[in-house]
C-alpha cells in the first residue's frame, strides 16, 4: 500500500496566490469600466484596502495616467490612454491597448 501525503490547502480553490497583473494595473482597469467608482468599491473589487486604493490613485495621477475631477462629494476619473505602460517588457504598449485586451473595449472616458 502507497500513501500520498495531501498537503491542505488554505485558499479557496479559485483564489489564486499571484496575478499577473499588479494592483496598479487592476485599478486601472476598474476605472476604465466606471469612471465614477468609489475607492470603497475599487478596494473591494481589487481586494486591497481603501489606502491603499488612495496611494495607487496618487500613483497614477502624479505620473499622469489618469486625471481626477471632483464631482460634488464624488470623483471622476478620466485615463490617459495614450501613455506607455512602465516596464521595460511591455513599455511598447500603450494604456489604451491593455484596456482593450482585459476589458474588451476602449474606456469611453480616456484621453487618446
Amino acid at each position: 500500500m502507497q500513501v500520498v501525503f495531501m498537503p491542505s490547502v488554505k485558499k479557496a480553490a479559485n483564489v489564486a496566490s499571484w496575478t499577473f497583473l499588479s494592483n496598479h494595473a487592476h485599478v486601472l482597469l476598474c476605472i476604465a469600466r466606471d469612471a465614477e467608482v468609489r475607492m470603497r468599491d475599487l478596494a473591494a473589487m481589487v481586494g486591497i484596502t481603501e489606502r491603499a486604493v488612495q496611494r495607487i490613485i496618487d500613483d497614477l495621477a502624479q505620473a499622469g495616467y489618469i486625471d481626477i475631477e471632483r464631482d460634488g462629494r464624488r470623483n471622476r476619473y478620466r485615463i490617459n490612454g495614450k501613455l506607455k505602460l512602465r516596464h521595460p517588457v511591455e513599455e511598447h504598449c500603450e494604456v489604451a491597448e491593455l484596456i482593450v485586451l482585459v476589458n474588451g473595449r476602449q474606456s469611453s472616458h480616456s484621453k487618446n
